[in-house]
């Protein structure tokens, strides 16, 4: 099984065997050789765009409209009526986000298609939005719902004024709501795979709530008595599966480790791959093990930025998933439902704990 890894993993060269999968009627296998709106599966749910619409809706793509770029293009801000769904102007209507495809860059016009058929038929709060799509000429662009606090990755990694340190409850908030997305995605009703967890790819609304984007490498999940979808290796350095690396053998275990990885971002504030850091320190999983198998040492892991904020057992606990998570062996991973219930757990003990302190404060002022 070859692999095209880079800082991503450019194109696919799916290996399938018998029937192709699907989810009946919400969602089926893509063409391997996508090129007409023909292809793209029918929904109620979203608008195909003029090409015109959405270049008057972001103020021509300006650059001053461009709010983030990555492997598939450049992200613009713009307004639409929510009634209309038509362009409106600046500062009027319902504030979206317009990701227009990048004819040179690591995506292409299949993930493009790969996204509007997912996210078109899907619909869970801790997924993203999907409004619209253009295609139109050589034009490619999706629109989605606007969410103004941008990615994950950006709060806890860029050290920028305007991003302050999430605190502790934010992030246990964040990685629970993107665990429900992927639980969702793992249901026996919609048994997808989403093979691109990191933390660029989970936006934050202005509550904190998190939502799961980018679908362009996402895979229906094994069908009949298949445990797994061979597949070319694709992804993120740093976030995927050792298994799944070595083989293409995906599996929904190959999401869980991916989520472990993004647990140990969220506790450390460090980058799953930072080639900035003292050798030895590369590679986030690595150099955690060590402090990960000490109980007297685990603890060094944590962002010191959010010391004090936690108590040991929440620590423990949270720590303790993570390695769960992150298992060599897919089958000691748990599945996304469990840690949904673990970080439920983990929330109900931390509204507890701050409970007891602010009684045992306003005791002591009393």
């Amino acid at each position: 099984m070859g692999s095209c890894f880079s800082a991503r993993i450019k194109a696919e060269s799916p290996v399938h065997e018998g029937s192709n999968s699907n989810y009946g009627s919400k969602v089926s296998s893509v063409p391997s050789t996508p090129r007409t709106e023909g292809e793209i599966l029918q929904s109620p749910n979203i608008k195909n765009f003029c090409f015109s619409e959405l270049r008057t809706a972001t103020r021509n793509f300006r650059p001053d409209s461009m709010v983030g770029e990555g492997g598939f293009g450049s992200v613009f801000k713009g307004w639409i009526d929510e009634h209309l769904l038509k362009a409106a102007k600046p500062g009027t209507g319902t504030v979206i986000a317009v990701k227009r495809l990048n004819q040179e860059g690591l995506q292409g016009h299949k993930e493009w298609l790969t996204e509007i058929n997912y996210l078109g038929q899907l619909s869970h709060p801790n997924l993203v939005k999907l409004i619209g799509y253009c295609l139109e000429d050589d034009h490619r662009l999706l629109v989605y719902e606007f969410m103004p606090r941008g990615s994950l990755d950006n709060h806890l990694f860029r050290r920028a004024s305007y991003f302050q340190p999430l605190p502790w409850n934010i992030r246990m908030k964040v990685a629970l709501g993107a665990a429900k997305g992927l639980a969702y995605l793992h249901s026996d009703e919609v048994k997808v795979i989403y093979r691109d967890f990191k933390t660029s790819n989970i936006l934050l609304d202005s509550n904190y709530d998190s939502k799961l984007s980018d679908f362009g490498l996402a895979k229906d999940g094994p069908e009949g008595d298949k445990s797994y979808v061979s597949t070319r290796v694709m992804g993120t350095f740093g976030y995927a599966a050792p298994e799944y690396m070595a083989t293409g053998h995906l599996t929904a275990k190959s999401d869980v480790y991916s989520f472990g990885v993004v647990l140990l971002e969220i506790l450390s504030g460090r980058r799953a791959v930072d080639k900035n850091r003292p050798t030895g320190e590369h590679n986030l999983v690595e150099w955690a093990k060590p402090y990960l198998a000490s109980k007297r040492r685990v603890l060094q892991i944590f962002d010191a930025r959010i010391e004090g904020q936690y108590s040991v057992e929440e620590a423990l606990r949270a720590v303790n998933l993570a390695i769960r998570c992150i298992a060599t062996e897919p089958k000691y991973r748990p599945n996304m439902k469990d840690v949904v219930k673990a970080l439920e757990q983990l929330q109900d003990l931390s509204d507890k704990q701050s409970s007891a302190s602010s009684q045992s404060t306003t005791s002591t002022k009393s």
